[in-house]
């Protein structure tokens, strides 16, 4: 069998909102948009966001599993500063050694930023 990624979905309580954080931050394009998903394009795969009744987000960090996606920038200190001034928030845990940076969405799914 042969398989083809087409994107990735994301619970959470506000498609909306969190499409519109992640589109400011990669510069992809809102494609769908109604009241229960959203989805962005412009990376390898389409992103969606999938409104779910009572959804609470990841705690970070924690011992469950979850996702998370992974960004390369060109400057990981002022991508984590744009990113904080787009709503993302920089937990004190920080796991990576200095080889990447964790952050958290507005609604505390946690994502990385690494140089490329």
């Amino acid at each position: 069998m042969t398989t083809t990624l087409s994107s990735i979905v994301i619970d959470c309580a506000d498609p909306a909102a969190l499409a519109s954080f992640y589109a400011r931050a990669t510069g992809w394009r809102i494609t769908s948009d109604d009241p229960d998903f959203v989805s962005l394009e412009g990376g390898p795969v389409s992103v969606g966001f999938q409104r779910i009744d009572g959804y609470r987000g990841p705690a970070w960090p924690d011992s469950g599993k979850h996702a998370h996606l992974d960004f390369t920038v060109p400057d990981v200190e002022a991508a984590v500063k744009e990113l904080a001034d787009l709503g993302a928030t920089v937990p004190g845990f920080q796991p990576g050694g200095g080889d990447w940076t964790v952050l958290l969405d507005p609604e505390g799914h946690p994502f990385c930023v690494m140089g490329g």
